[in-house]
């Protein structure tokens, strides 16, 4: 073993549990005469960084938009306030803004007296950001938590080579392609006609808005409305395969993993922590830290892997890529569950291994590599 490689299997032996320093609540001294009004109207003081987050969105990128549809802003003019718009509202605020959305499905964001609020934010905010009205909500809610990855979930993982580049472009045309049909479908054949209802509703009512737009001007409505909807799309399909690109194959319901200690979580409400938001769906995400210390026995025994330092988007370049030796340095090895770097890079290739219709839920071993099949 070359000298690199040693130095690499020290520090990845040396990679215990380290200090969370993830976001939690600490409540502060004072209020802001903005944030004492809003107050009255939230149900929950954690919250109130939603509350400076849609205060942004509609100081900017609302106002902004509007702009790119008046004739005040022609030629290069109107690209410079296009690039600025495209910074704010799909770079800088689309991860808060969307992970704030998984929120406020979760845990209701407004009281029931001003109840159009939330409506407010899922009619007229969302598809600035790309996301139709109600869909999300009916796909996360409806199916994918009851779901949980499995093969009646339309956003499942598991039938796709999970570090391949062809299979997750195979995963993403089906989503674009049929992803609303599969989703109205599962809603159907269920009998939960509250969910497809609405899943219809926001759906068709955006492909309507934009029709219209188009009418009006669809070189703006292009850029404004339909790219980001494509765009969003495909991140959080590229999301949803790192969160469950790992399937045990002894156990598929284990399928998810954590992110800690990245500057993600801070920015995106500890998105990083998957297992513990599949395990606790309603947990408000500052407590989210604390179960997952309370969890470390259970998650040592299941083999949950956990990453520190690093989130989603390097978790798929490093399977696109294959860098296995990447995504084992960043584990985190609680309790020595993982005898060696070897070891972890086992577990990981195997658990990515796609799943056939045509045999049961158990790893075939090959010689030193590790295949596994399951009935989906």
């Amino acid at each position: 073993m070359d000298g690199q490689k040693i130095l690499l299997l020290m520090y990845y032996r040396m990679r215990a549990l380290p200090l969370l320093v993830d976001p939690v609540y600490t409540r502060p001294a004072r209020y802001t005469a903005y944030e004492r009004f809003w107050l009255r109207y939230i149900n929950d003081a954690r919250d109130l960084p939603f509350i400076h987050l849609l205060t942004g969105i509609h100081l900017t990128v609302i106002p902004l938009a509007i702009l790119l549809y008046t004739p005040f802003f022609q030629g290069g003019y109107w690209w410079v306030l296009y690039a600025l718009y495209f910074y704010i509202a799909q770079l800088y605020f689309k991860g808060r803004f969307g992970l704030m959305l998984h929120c406020i499905c979760h845990r209701k964001l407004f009281k029931k007296e001003v109840g159009f609020l939330q409506h407010w934010v899922i009619w007229i905010v969302c598809p600035f950001f790309g996301h139709t009205p109600e869909t999300y909500f009916a796909h996360h809610m409806g199916m994918h938590h009851v779901e949980n990855n499995m093969p009646d979930d339309a956003s499942s993982t598991l039938r796709y080579q999970r570090d391949s580049l062809r299979g997750f472009i195979q995963y993403v045309l089906r989503f674009l392609l049929w992803g609303f049909r599969d989703t109205f479908l599962y809603f159907f054949s269920h009998k939960r006609k509250k969910f497809y209802l609405r899943l219809t509703a926001g759906e068709i009512s955006f492909y309507i808005i934009c029709a219209l737009l188009t009418w009006y001007n669809g070189f703006v409505t292009l850029f404004v409305f339909i790219i980001p909807f494509v765009f969003a799309r495909i991140v959080m399909m590229l999301g949803n395969w790192a969160q469950h690109a790992f399937v045990d194959p002894d156990n598929p319901e284990d399928n998810t993993i954590n992110c800690i200690n990245t500057p993600y979580n801070k920015t995106c409400w500890n998105d990083g922590y998957h297992y513990i938001h599949h395990e606790r769906p309603a947990l408000h995400y500052t407590d989210i830290p604390g179960e997952f210390l309370k969890r470390k026995s259970e998650m040592v025994q299941r083999k949950i892997l956990t990453f520190e330092g690093i989130h989603y988007l390097h978790i798929f370049l490093w399977l696109m890529t294959k860098r296995y030796d990447k995504l084992a340095a960043r584990l985190v090895n609680m309790d020595n569950m993982f005898s060696s770097e070897q070891e972890a890079i086992a577990i990981l290739q195997q658990r990515t291994k796609k799943f056939t219709s045509s045999a049961t839920n158990t790893p075939i071993q090959t010689g030193t590599s590790i295949t596994t099949s399951a009935a989906i």
